[in-house]
C-alpha cells in the first residue's frame, strides 16, 4: 500500500488499484499522482500481471484533478503550467499503455480527469446511479487529460460535444446505453462484476491477450488489410507457444486450461 493508493496484488495475476482519499472524493492530488506514477511503472515491468482493476474508496470513483493549487496561484505563466499539466496527464493515462487489459470499476462519481481515467481503461463497469461528468467549460477551463479524444472514442462525437459544451451529467445507466461503460449494475456489485470479468481475462492465455490488446489499441486496426497483416504475424506467434498446446489439450479433456505465458 502506498499513500492515497491501495494496491491489492492477487495470486491469479489480478491487481486492484484503489484511489484512497475518500474524504476528498479521491481527488488526484500530487501525493496520489506520485503514488500512481510509481505503481503503474512497476506494473509495466511485472510479467505476472494479467489484468488491472481501478476503483475508488468511499462514495466516489474520483472527483478529478485538484484545481485548488491553480486557484491559489493568481497569475500563472503558460509554459511552466503547460509542462506541469502534460506531466499530470501522461502520468494518469499511462494506465492505457499497460500491455494487459484494464478495467474501471466506477463505484461512484467520475468527474473531469476522474472520468478520463475511467475512459482510459479498456473496460468499464459503473454503478447505475454513478454520475459521470466533464464540467470543464462550466469551470472556465478547457477540457484536459485527453477528454476531447477519450469521450468521442467511447461515446461518439454527438455525446462528447453535449457533455463538453454543457457539462451534462450522465448516470451510469445512461452511460451504458451510450457505450461510455460496458454495463451498469447496482453500486454494491460494481467491484464484484469487474473482478469477475478480470478473472475471466486472467484465465486466458497471457501472450494472446496482450497481442489482442495491442491489435485493438486506439480504435483498432485502420483497415481490413492492416488487420490481416497484423493477424498473420500475431497468430503464428501464439501458434508457436506452449499455451496453444495447453489450450487445445484442455479443450479435448474438457478442463480449464492452465496457461503460463510461454
Amino acid at each position: 500500500m502506498t499513500e492515497k493508493l491501495r494496491v491489492d496484488r492477487r495470486p491469479d495475476g489480478i491487481v486492484v488499484l484503489t484511489l484512497d482519499d475518500p474524504a476528498r472524493r479521491n481527488a488526484m492530488s500530487e501525493t496520489m499522482t506520485s503514488a500512481w506514477r510509481e505503481t503503474v511503472a512497476g506494473l509495466r515491468e511485472d510479467a505476472g500481471v494479467r489484468c488491472v482493476v481501478v476503483t475508488g474508496a468511499g462514495s466516489a470513483f474520483s472527483s478529478g484533478g485538484d484545481l485548488g493549487w491553480i486557484a491559489g496561484r493568481g497569475q500563472v505563466d503558460v509554459p511552466p503550467l503547460r509542462d506541469h499539466m502534460l506531466a499530470f496527464y501522461r502520468t494518469w493515462l499511462a494506465v492505457r499503455d499497460l500491455e494487459v487489459p484494464t478495467i474501471a470499476a466506477v463505484n461512484g462519481a467520475a468527474v473531469g480527469a476522474g472520468l478520463c481515467l475511467a475512459l482510459a481503461c479498456d473496460l468499464r463497469y459503473a454503478a447505475s446511479g454513478a454520475k459521470l461528468v466533464a464540467p470543464f467549460t462550466r469551470l472556465g477551463i478547457h477540457p484536459g487529460m485527453a477528454a476531447t479524444y477519450l469521450l468521442p472514442e467511447a461515446g461518439g462525437l454527438p455525446l462528447a460535444r453535449e457533455m463538453l459544451f454543457t457539462g451534462r451529467v450522465v448516470t451510469g445507466e445512461e452511460a451504458a446505453a451510450y457505450g461510455l461503460v460496458n454495463r451498469a449494475v447496482p453500486r454494491e456489485d460494481v467491484l464484484d462484476v469487474a473482478l469477475e470479468i478480470a478473472g475471466r481475462i486472467a484465465e486466458a492465455a497471457p501472450v494472446a491477450t496482450r497481442l489482442t490488446k495491442a491489435a485493438l489499441a486506439d480504435g483498432g486496426q485502420p483497415s481490413l488489410e492492416a488487420a490481416l497483416r497484423w493477424e498473420s504475424l500475431a497468430q503464428p506467434v501464439t501458434m508457436a507457444s506452449e499455451d496453444l498446446a495447453e489450450g487445445i489439450a484442455a479443450q479435448r479433456e474438457k478442463r480449464t486450461p492452465r496457461f503460463t505465458g510461454r
